[in-house]
């Protein structure tokens, strides 16, 4: 796990819907919590591309739905720089669920577009993809 290469704007707050990017069963989540944020007193975490979140998985598959899973952020609409000069932003935030332990991803495909800065923190992520941008 390495660090990132572009300075990421924390784009995603606490409570927003997520749109689940594989093939797990879940649809939305809700973001419930940052893992590693360290932050002010009294003020709501936020997270970005290539960060570990804590979700609630709102819609989705009987078995999926009310279970609290880990997910690593693959897009974000707020948009962010690379260090080239480039801006990148999506049209909607979306996260991949990972095994909590080993951030491995817990679906075996992602059917839509994730981002650069992922793939070189979690490499396990970018071999399920179906396109990185």
């Amino acid at each position: 796990m390495q660090n990132v290469s572009a300075k990421v704007t924390k784009g995603i707050n606490l409570g927003t819907v997520l749109q689940c990017a594989d093939n797990t069963g879940a649809k939305e989540m809700e973001l419930i919590s940052v893992l590693k944020y360290k932050g002010i007193r009294r003020r709501l975490a936020r997270a970005g591309v290539a960060d570990v979140i804590i979700c609630a998985v709102k819609k989705g598959k009987e078995k999926m739905r009310h279970q609290i899973v880990h997910a690593v952020i693959v897009r974000q609409k707020k948009e962010y720089r690379r260090h080239d000069g480039i801006r990148i932003k999506f049209s909607d935030n979306a996260a991949v669920l990972v095994n909590p332990k080993t951030y491995e991803p817990v679906g075996t495909e992602i059917r839509s577009v994730i981002a650069k800065e992922v793939v070189e923190k979690y490499s396990a992520i970018g071999k399920i993809a179906y396109m990185i941008v």
